[in-house]
């Protein structure tokens, strides 16, 4: 498949480039200790970085490379493995919240659409997907080859497609919106303002409170995986 060069071409940039992202993510939301926590693309650990220690949380990538240099923070409860967005491994509802920050961006439409519905799959009711990619007004939208609408091809073969607020909501339509805003700042490159634009929201699978809590009693793993080591590459 095209989207499949395309992914790969993530493979060919860590391995050369090394960890491409810099300092943790900031305002991860609160979740309830023991919360089971699924990161999408969790490429080499920006996000996972800054994850608190009591969430029970399984993070995956489709580089291998990527996997390899994955950092996070001494202690945590990670099961780490290579996966596709597209296609998961997981039972149904086996998560309370998942994140999926700057990964549904990398993919053409028809694979945008699997991981949306991939996504809302393994969400548990009442739990809760947080969002966040570029935004169509972006300082980097318009470069690179043109893909498809607002879908674009760097230099080094990979993909990044630039969100609205609406599209967000459309593309996961199977969830409830609860927030939904783009964040807008300016940059300075080369002499000139530019703006930069991040889409952020937060979506809820109906059928609970949303809350990110386990079952009352529930002492068990994840039930999509067995026990692991803690950081282990599975």
């Amino acid at each position: 498949m095209q989207e499949d060069i395309y992914l790969r071409a993530w493979e060919k940039d860590y391995k050369r480039r090394g960890c491409l992202w810099g300092s943790a993510t900031k305002d991860l939301p609160e979740l309830a200790p023991g919360s089971r926590v699924l990161e999408m693309g969790c490429g080499d650990g920006k996000t996972l970085s800054a994850m608190p220690n009591d969430w029970r949380v399984t993070a995956f990538d489709i580089s291998p490379e990527a996997l390899r240099l994955c950092r996070f923070s001494p202690g945590s409860q990670i099961a780490f493995l290579l996966a596709d967005a597209r296609r998961l491994p997981f039972r149904s509802e086996s998560f309370d919240a998942v994140f999926a920050f700057h990964v549904t961006g990398h993919l053409l439409l028809s694979g945008r659409e699997a991981l949306a519905k991939e996504a809302a799959r393994v969400l548990d009711r009442g739990g809760r997907l947080f969002f966040r990619e570029f935004g169509a007004d972006d300082l980097r939208a318009g470069k690179g080859a043109k893909v498809e609408p607002r879908t674009f091809r760097r230099g080094g073969g990979t993909l990044t497609h630039y969100f609205t607020e609406s599209e967000v909501a459309g593309l996961f339509c199977m969830l409830e919106v609860r927030t939904a805003g783009t964040h807008r700042w300016r940059m300075r490159v080369r002499g000139r303002d530019l703006v930069r634009s991040l889409v952020e929201a937060v979506l809820v699978k109906s059928g609970g409170p949303g809350t990110g809590r386990r079952p009352a009693g529930s002492s068990k793993p994840p039930p999509h995986i067995g026990p692991a080591r803690r950081g282990s590459i599975r």
